[in-house]
């Protein structure tokens, strides 16, 4: 058996199929109006140009059925009328009237489909009690055969009103697809913006950092250049250096507050003031590294046991990455509190010589949360914005034993403290 997926055929436009059937019932129909034979023996009139006329209008309104599909049902049914006065011969009246019963019923109205059917029944009643009394030796017309025919019209009206709920369910369902999409992009826009909006107020408090520690900085090496030159110009590089490195979070903070279409981003309240949250967060120090002690301590009261593993020293790295990893840390180990069930963390913090390598794993059953659907949830959106604003990578993802890991690396500049 080929494992090749099988082709899928490819649609034909809804017109051309209509001008398919349309032209071939037409042509048919002429052809048969001069030389059909019926089996039974009942004689036909002869063809002429009024029966092509008659095949024409019966037929040729079926290339509208779908716009129009009331007026081409009562059209065809007043066409097919003329049989009963003139008794020519088509044999492709049936498919005629079945497409345009099929038709008004899948694409019109209940009331109206329901007016198409009521008349080409009539049509058709009246047409085989004519044909009944011109030719009473036939058996095509009796009792039975009309019940038969007037099933036949009503299975087509129902076939095509089953067709048109079912477009209808579907259409509904890509709708509310599209716009439970939509809301779920709005939702992840919302979320990466508030990040933003906090991430810049966590960064505003590390430039006052380095812009205090200038000030004090500058005031003394103003007070040393008399007595000890060499002590100043010391303390002038550290001022340089410092300088740097907050012109370097200054720029992070601009980058962050602007959001993808170029417009200035914050959290701000229904009428643009600032929440009470970030009232809060513009008071409370910004943690670092040096506070993991405490948030592990707080995760194991919530009965999380977490080990952390610290490997090298934290000499040299920028307070803006030292932020952006503990935030990692904690929205890790927050994750696996709500998500991974009863299990137990683990921590490594790597400092290396030009970038910090953080590594959070639980051995927890709850993977799929975050990642329902295969589309991050806030927490990893928050994430991957901090890491991503110092040029670092995230990796995030089920552990091959069981259980969920963290993965962040952040490169930095140890000479911009």
């Amino acid at each position: 058996m080929s494992d090749r997926p099988a082709r899928r055929m490819p649609d034909i436009p809804p017109g051309l199929l209509d001008a398919v059937v349309t032209g071939t019932l037409l042509v048919t129909g002429v052809i048969m109006v001069f030389t059909y034979t019926d089996p039974g023996g009942i004689d036909y009139r002869d063809g002429d140009a009024l029966g092509v006329a008659v095949v024409v209008a019966a037929t040729a309104p079926l290339l509208l059925r779908r716009r129009y599909p009331v007026a081409v049902g009562l059209v065809t049914a007043l066409m097919l009328l003329t049989f009963t006065v003139r008794d020519y011969a088509m044999p492709t009246a049936v498919a005629v009237i079945l497409i345009a019963i099929y038709s008004a019923a899948g694409y019109a109205r209940l009331t109206r489909s329901l007016m198409v059917l009521a008349a080409h029944t009539a049509s058709s009643v009246a047409y085989a009690l004519a044909a009944s009394a011109r030719h009473p030796e036939q058996s095509h017309y009796d009792a039975a055969a009309l019940a038969l025919n007037v099933v036949v019209l009503f299975g087509a009206w129902a076939f095509g009103r089953a067709v048109r709920n079912r477009r209808l369910y579907t259409a509904e369902l890509e709708d509310r697809a599209s716009r439970l999409e939509r809301a779920r992009e709005a939702e992840v826009r919302m979320a990466i913006t508030e990040e933003r909006s906090r991430i810049a107020r966590e960064l505003h408090d590390v430039v006052a950092h380095h812009v205090s520690v200038m000030t004090v900085q500058t005031a003394g090496a103003r007070r040393s250049i008399p007595r000890d030159p060499d002590r100043s110009a010391e303390a002038l590089l550290s001022v340089e250096a410092t300088g740097r490195a907050a012109l370097a979070e200054m720029r992070r903070v601009v980058g962050v507050l602007r959001t993808p279409d170029g417009t200035e981003g914050g959290e701000r309240g229904e009428r643009g003031e600032r929440t009470d949250r970030t009232e809060e967060a513009a008071l409370s120090p910004q943690p670092g590294l040096a506070e993991l002690g405490d948030l592990v301590a707080h995760m194991r009261d919530a009965g999380l046991p977490v080990q952390v593993t610290v490997d090298g020293e934290a000499d040299g790295v920028p307070l803006g990455v030292d932020l952006a990893a503990y935030r990692v840390i904690q929205e890790a180990l927050t994750n696996t509190i709500k998500h991974a069930g009863p299990s137990s963390a683990t921590v490594s913090v790597h400092y290396l010589p030009a970038e910090l390598r953080i590594e959070i794993a639980d051995d927890g059953y709850g993977v799929a949360t975050e990642l329902e659907g295969g589309r991050p949830g806030h927490g990893l959106l928050g994430m991957r914005e901090r890491v991503a604003l110092y040029g670092g990578s995230l990796l995030v993802g089920p552990r091959s034993g069981g259980g969920f890991t963290v993965l962040a690396t952040i490169p930095y500049d140890s000479t911009a403290v």
